[in-house]
């Protein structure tokens, strides 16, 4: 991390970002939507009706936007278009991090995690930049959201590239035994306090803000249990008391094999009021732990595993976020889950796909 500039994310942007005269701001995570270029239809049925009922100011694709079965560079475009047509469309800004599928295609296609931030970042209403020198990963980046004014920024989301597999060995070691994900580097946790700093400078005060990463933290499974060891309903009863949890666990938290500190640091800045991830589709839970949101947004995607048997598409769906400015000068979260069936959304446990939806000209 040494030699990089942390910097505001909007000091370029020409469209910043900025809450509305009402005090508001709304924002919507698609997860997982995790798809080739034939994508389920429902996939973006599910996101147009989201998008239509909530009208976001902002979306963010959190990861696992697309996978592997693309043949080329063109089926990846395709696989990419089809996900993000439906804000364009409707001239939402957006943004995306990566999870661990999204370089699937990528030694049938040669696009890697770096081309296709350049083909995200030729939509109009993108709003990815490239991570900074010297930051593990592509696209961290942060986004500051300004009062109704546009006069000082009152909201900073930070966005992260968690990786995707963790490597073979280290100094000779495998990691059979282990959860064989990746993890936040440490570069990236001092890249997040340094520009949290340099945001609080820039603001002259502490400024909320959002996290958003694919892979979860090792906390999100100690907030379910309210213990590092114990795994019994007694345990998750009282985590459900003390951290007030909400929403449903199905599967194993699959974090990465070690520990990243990002949490520690969070507590230490004070500025992250959540952090929010995908990766686990049937997971869609949220936690307050220790004054830090910790949740899931489910999975939007219907080409991807859910639930067994008829209950399969039952979790599908999309999480909204409400931002209410306060008079103090702090910023009210609220965030709920959407789901498909609440919409109306077929959700028999089967495969829909469609052609690809046509490419933007010049693509």
């Amino acid at each position: 991390m040494a030699g990089a500039t942390p910097a505001a994310a909007d000091d370029d942007d020409d469209r910043p970002l900025r809450f509305r005269v009402d005090g508001s701001f709304k924002i919507v995570q698609f997860n997982d939507t995790q798809d080739d270029e034939r994508i389920d239809r429902r996939t973006i049925e599910l996101m147009e009706k989201v998008l239509d009922a909530e009208r976001p100011d902002l979306v963010i694709h959190n990861g696992d936007n697309i996978t592997g079965g693309c043949a080329n560079a063109e089926e990846m475009k395709q696989a990419m278009n089809n996900i993000v047509q439906p804000i364009e469309e409707r001239e939402i800004p957006w943004a995306i991090t990566y999870g661990n599928h999204d370089e699937d295609s990528t030694p049938d296609s040669g696009m890697d995690e770096e081309d296709m931030l350049a083909f995200y970042r030729s939509y109009g209403y993108n709003l990815n930049q490239p991570s900074p020198r010297g930051v593990t990963g592509s696209g961290n980046m942060n986004l500051l959201i300004s009062d109704s004014r546009g006069q000082r920024p009152v909201f900073n989301l930070f966005l992260l590239d968690s990786g995707r597999y963790a490597p073979e060995t280290i100094a000779g070691q495998d990691f059979a035994g282990y959860p064989t994900w990746d993890w936040l580097r440490m570069n990236q946790v001092h890249w997040y306090t340094e520009t949290s700093e340099h945001v609080e400078r820039r603001a002259g005060r502490p400024v909320p803000a959002l996290m958003f990463i694919h892979i979860p933290l090792w906390e999100y499974r100690f907030m379910w249990f309210a213990s590092v060891d114990g795994r019994t309903d007694a345990d998750h009863e009282r985590a459900v008391t003390r951290h007030g949890i909400v929403g449903e666990r199905n599967e194993d938290e699959c974090p990465g094999p070690f520990n990243s500190g990002m949490f520690s640091a969070i507590l230490d800045r004070g500025d992250v009021k959540g952090v929010f991830c995908g990766h686990d589709h049937v997971n869609t839970y949220v936690g307050n732990y220790y004054g830090v949101l910790l949740g899931y947004a489910g999975n939007t995607g219907f080409g991807t595993y859910g639930l067994s048997g008829a209950e399969r598409n039952r979790l599908r769906g999309a999480r909204v976020f409400n931002l209410t400015e306060k008079d103090d000068g702090d910023v009210d979260i609220e965030t709920h889950m959407v789901f498909a069936g609440d919409l109306g959304i077929d959700l028999t446990a089967d495969d829909q796909s469609i052609d690809p939806l046509p490419l933007p000209s010049g693509t």
